[in-house]
């Protein structure tokens, strides 16, 4: 067993954590700490690939911090359930991973007290004490922050495109919605491939309201991130707006004509994806970092493909450049549970451990690996993986521990790679962040999922053109009365507490 697997993948029940729980008596210090220790850290982590890491970068990881790491691999498919039986049971680990922030169990454990809050501490540490303030504001719970935040892109969200259909039609790049319809009906009706035949769509979408088009498209139209806030505290959700309303309309004028696939409602991602790659459809939203998978799907299908990136989008009655914020640049945090960190010493030792994990050599060694065993950097500062089988063991499944993901200079030789990384850069200018991811609603919290699948099925009815905007509203009103004018109160509430 590798030395730092106390539980392989699958394996992370109760006794395993209870194993780990037991293990962590003096916990880890780095090179740059106070005080003694032998170096210890148990780290409860989020596992999203097949297999942990094998041992080589870990070690390099060592000795760079001085420390010994144990990890304990939690499936990224089971983390719900996992993490919820650990803190019930209080069988934690120095770091716990947490990316669940709206899970209640979590939120109601750190508000318990059960985790350190670290909001007086960052500053100290050179890496942590340059986390904006937005990000700590959005990582904390009723005002308090109870862990390192996992910075995070403010928004990877785009449009990919078939730059070489527009070539074969003659269109120039779309840059405002109506540019974007407009290719939209060209792709569909102008044969953009060449072949003779009527088997191409312009946009193609899939069923899910967040990550396909429709709330990108919304943000187009002026629509908040999820909520708007005003002055006095009010809150007020994004389908109770014009820009939200509009992106309806936008989408059944294009469901109307064909120029979006008729079964948009039901499609699943997967087959999305694979249909364009097949060269099926020439506008996709969703991660600009996208671009690439394509041009790999694509291999031996449609290797001729030439795609391009689109993330300045505006629209006529909107005309200023935004892009929705996922999370406003948290993935969770690194929280020290107080049952492991006993004290103020072993907790600065940690910090600094993590501080040091921010460094751009530790950064780079969990996203590329060692230079000349998993990548080579060329005289332009392009990195290229050498061995990818290699990679993906080693590497691949650290990608998803590093604390920060923003902010480094490193190139990829892939053009369109490249220029998705400059994009979602580039995005963090524009991002519209969500006021009540901080905010507590005990009614969004027990009802909020089954309220949303209201305005939901109205969304879908309405685009598909089966009610009208009479049923629309009355969908609305019928999400207020069952909750949601509860949530806006207790979100005002909220929000004035924490100004």
């Amino acid at each position: 067993m590798n030395k730092r697997m106390i539980s392989r993948l699958g394996s992370v029940g109760l006794a395993g954590m209870l194993l780990l729980a037991g293990c962590s008596g003096e916990k880890g210090s780095s090179s740059s700490s106070e005080g003694g220790g032998d170096g210890k850290i148990t780290w409860m982590n989020i596992l999203h690939t097949a297999s942990p890491p094998t041992d080589t970068v870990v070690d390099e990881i060592e000795k760079k911090t001085d420390t010994e790491i144990e990890f304990s691999w939690v499936p990224d498919a089971s983390k719900e359930e996992r993490i919820n039986t650990a803190i019930a049971s209080d069988s934690l680990a120095d770091i716990v991973t947490i990316t669940m922030m709206d899970n209640s169990s979590v939120r109601n454990a750190m508000k318990s007290g059960m985790f350190w809050n670290v909001e007086d501490y960052l500053d100290d540490y050179p890496n942590l004490k340059d986390i904006s303030e937005d990000v700590r504001k959005s990582a904390s719970i009723e005002g308090k922050l109870y862990g390192v935040p996992f910075q995070k892109d403010l928004s990877r969200i785009g449009i990919v495109i078939r730059k070489d259909w527009l070539d074969n039609l003659g269109l120039d790049m779309p840059k405002t919605t109506e540019d974007l319809m407009k290719v939209a009906q060209a792709f569909t009706e102008d044969d953009p491939d060449g072949n003779g035949k009527d088997d191409t769509v312009g946009l193609l979408d899939r069923s899910d309201l967040v990550y396909s088009s429709f709330k990108t498209l919304a943000t187009y139209f002026g629509a908040p991130n999820k909520w708007d806030v005003d002055d006095q505290g009010n809150f007020t959700p994004e389908f109770e707006t014009e820009g939200y309303v509009q992106a309806m309309d936008y989408l059944k004028k294009m469901y109307d004509n064909g120029w979006v696939n008729k079964d948009f409602a039901v499609m699943a991602k997967t087959d999305q994806q694979q249909t364009f790659a097949q060269g099926k459809a020439g506008i996709y939203f969703g991660g600009l970092f996208d671009g690439q998978n394509f041009q790999n799907m694509a291999k031996g299908i449609q290797d001729d493909m030439e795609l391009d990136l689109i993330n300045d989008m505006t629209s006529t009655d909107y005309n200023k450049r935004v892009i929705w914020s996922e999370g406003n640049g948290v993935g969770g945090v690194l929280a020290f549970p107080r049952s492991e960190v006993k004290d103020e010493v072993e907790l600065k030792k940690i910090l600094q451990f993590v501080n040091d994990l921010h460094d751009e050599e530790l950064y780079n060694m969990m996203t590329y690996g060692i230079e000349g065993t998993h990548y080579e950097e060329d005289a332009d500062g392009l990195y290229k993986i050498i061995d990818q089988n290699l990679w993906q063991q080693e590497v691949q499944p650290l990608a998803a521990s590093r604390p920060r993901e923003t902010g480094y200079e490193s190139k990829d030789p892939n053009p369109i790679k490249q220029k998705s990384n400059e994009m979602i850069a580039e995005n963090a200018d524009y991002a519209v962040l969500n006021p009540a991811v901080p905010l507590e609603s005990a009614t969004y919290s027990s009802q909020g999922t089954e309220l949303q699948k209201i305005i939901t099925d109205a969304t879908y009815q309405y685009i598909l053109g089966e009610i009208d905007m009479k049923g629309f509203k009355k969908a609305v009103q019928s999400w207020e009365d069952q909750g949601g004018k509860t949530i806006k109160e207790e979100y005002k509430e909220a929000y004035k507490a924490s100004q």
